[in-house]
């Protein structure tokens, strides 16, 4: 009487399965692509709120007492002491005033950055948090800046574009140097930069993890 054939020895490729899968766990779900995108949205929405907040509330100062002239002449609402402050500031260029004479290549620069991060942060695999982090974070303050420059009705002085609205001062009066003004939304791309830059430095950022690991 013949013996029942034996089981066949597991192949390769489903020894490989759990490898597969756990790569495969790496990419981000709807559940996560929503959570990114949400915190997005809230970066935006707080960037607006903020710049139409203080600007509104501060034209209703005008030039009474609760403003403070630092030595040339600004007009400032002081926070902690004369080195932090907000001042009302429109600002036609980048980071320090930078390529104000270029609109066209500063706005068309916002956009196609925002296009391309809104595509890593839909297709970014879990496990980076710091790098995913920093995606949203400069994609929420991008897009907070580009509304101002299409959308809101401020004073182009013959340009194409509207101006940024900045309002944060930070003043050293010791050295008598000013910071250049900014807003919610220019913090959030400085941060998102320098976790873009630690993560960079992360060998773990290259290597397959769990979805648990995403925050």
């Amino acid at each position: 009487m013949e013996s029942p054939p034996a089981a066949p020895a597991p192949s390769a490729r489903s020894a490989d399965a759990p490898p597969s899968v756990a790569v495969r766990s790496t990419r981000p779900g709807a559940a996560i692509v929503v959570r990114r995108l949400s915190i997005v949205a809230f970066i935006v929405a707080a960037d607006l709120w903020s710049k139409a907040g203080i600007f509104s509330w501060m034209n209703t100062l005008g030039d009474q007492s609760a403003l403070q002239l630092d030595v040339h002449g600004h007009q400032r609402f002081e926070i902690f002491g004369d080195w932090f402050a907000f001042m009302l500031s429109l600002n036609p260029g980048a980071a320090f005033g930078q390529l104000e004479s270029f609109p066209y290549l500063l706005i068309g620069g916002r956009i196609v950055a925002s296009v391309f991060l809104a595509y890593w942060i839909v297709s970014s695999r879990v496990g980076r948090p710091a790098f995913n982090a920093a995606l949203v974070l400069v994609m929420g303050g991008a897009l907070g800046n580009l509304y101002d420059n299409l959308f809101l009705d401020l004073p182009h002085d013959g340009r194409p574009f509207g101006p940024v609205r900045d309002f944060i001062d930070v003043y050293f009066g010791v050295w008598d140097w000013h910071f250049p003004t900014f807003n919610v939304a220019d913090s959030c791309i400085t941060v998102g930069a320098a976790l873009l830059l630690l993560s960079s430095f992360d060998k773990r950022a290259n290597e397959p993890a769990p979805a648990s690991r995403e925050t």
